[in-house]
């Protein structure tokens, strides 16, 4: 008889907990019907057509797993069936009235609107047993209509606890100080192109052998010499905090000592889109005076015609040397340097360094230039 009565006991608690328990993990049964977007008919970039708010809505709603959303064909079929007005459906009596018809748990609804200079998504779920919205929330964004599913996106995770890349919501929420392909989403959007000037300063052997007489094959010059060119720039990648160049600077060395040194710089960089600090790296190629030669036990210099008469014939090499010919001298330059910004104009201020067996080669260079932004080829300044 006691196993009977335990029996009976432990069915009875079973049959209480598991509709409990059951009904803990049913979802709500949600109707999502339609996200007003009439806010945004001032954007000329943004089209309902090829980008319908309300169907990417649905479907990051749907990614979330939180609800179980009443299927289009549904709802499609339940609006022809009972004669339901949903179109243009945002204020509570009409959504109320819909839930009741639908007798759907909740309704979702919203907006996507453009107020100032902002985009505004405003989402909020109608209860229908309270008769009242029980959560929402409101995001604002930066005027970026092509990024529009990615901020309805980030705004339903921060409705629903779910994080978001900070990478993401910055390059959406935040002007950059220097431009981003989201941030500023234009064809050409920072042109660094302009002049440069500056000094550089060479050390060692080379600093020595410009100050010598010219009859030595020095140059009878000081190692500090002015420079001015022009870099072109271009970039290839340009997300996130970072852009990546591609640079191409030619230059003029030592014209204010009479001397003329060209050269061509090709360089690699990054920099940072929010402080503008970059550095660069690459070859650069001058063209320069050398002459065949070689050095004595003294380690003195001699042009390749002091050999005649020698019985050994001494190494001969190439020295740079202002009684020889043009050539070509290549070495390699490290840059680092910071753009600072003042309205539209871009100051960009550089240090480079240019190792060499025949001493370093240190220098500063400034330039610049006006941010130009295109769209649709039109120049806006």
């Amino acid at each position: 008889m006691n196993y009977k009565h335990l029996i009976i006991a432990a069915y009875i608690l079973i049959s209480v907990a598991m509709p409990a328990h059951a009904q803990q993990n049913i979802k709500a049964k949600v109707a999502l019907i339609e996200i007003d977007t009439r806010g945004l008919r001032d954007l000329h970039s943004f089209n309902p057509e090829d980008m319908p708010v309300t169907a990417i809505t649905r479907l990051e709603l749907d990614k979330l797993g939180i609800y179980s959303l009443i299927d289009n064909y549904d709802l499609e079929y339940l609006y022809k069936r009972d004669s339901i007005k949903y179109d243009k459906c945002f204020s509570t009596f009409c959504i109320a009235e819909v839930a009741r018809k639908l007798t759907c748990d909740k309704v979702f609804t919203g907006s996507i609107t453009k107020v100032a200079e902002r985009i505004v998504i405003n989402f909020k779920v109608f209860d229908s047993k309270t008769n009242d919205f029980d959560k929402q929330i409101v995001r604002e964004f930066l005027v970026l209509p092509q990024s529009i599913p990615t901020m309805i996106r980030i705004t339903l995770n921060d409705m629903y606890g779910v994080a978001n890349n900070p990478d993401e919501v910055n390059t959406l929420t935040r002007n950059f100080i220097f431009d981003e392909s989201r941030n500023n989403p234009y064809t050409n959007r920072l042109r660094a192109d302009g002049p440069r000037m500056g000094v550089t300063y060479f050390t060692g052997p080379s600093a020595e052998l410009l100050q010598k007489p010219r009859k030595e094959g020095g140059f009878n010059a000081m190692p500090v010499m002015f420079q001015f060119g022009y870099q072109f720039e271009k970039q290839y990648l340009n997300q996130g905090n970072f852009q990546a160049l591609f640079e191409v600077c030619p230059m003029l060395t030592g014209l204010d000592q009479g001397l003329f040194i060209p050269s061509l710089t090709i360089l690699n960089g990054m920099r940072n889109n929010q402080n503008g600090w970059e550095f660069a790296f690459g070859p650069s190629i001058s063209l320069t005076t050398k002459a065949k030669g070689f050095y004595d036990d003294n380690n003195q210099w001699h042009l390749v015609e002091d050999t005649m008469g020698m019985l050994k014939k001494p190494y001969i090499e190439s020295r740079i040397d202002s009684r020889g010919e043009w050539a070509l001298h290549p070495s390699f330059i490290f840059v680092v340097g910071k753009t600072f910004k003042s309205g539209k104009l871009n100051i960009p201020v550089n240090a480079y360094f240019v190792p060499s067996s025949e001493g370093y080669r240190l220098g500063i260079s400034f330039g610049f230039n006006s941010r130009a932004r295109y769209e649709n080829n039109v120049i806006k300044n």
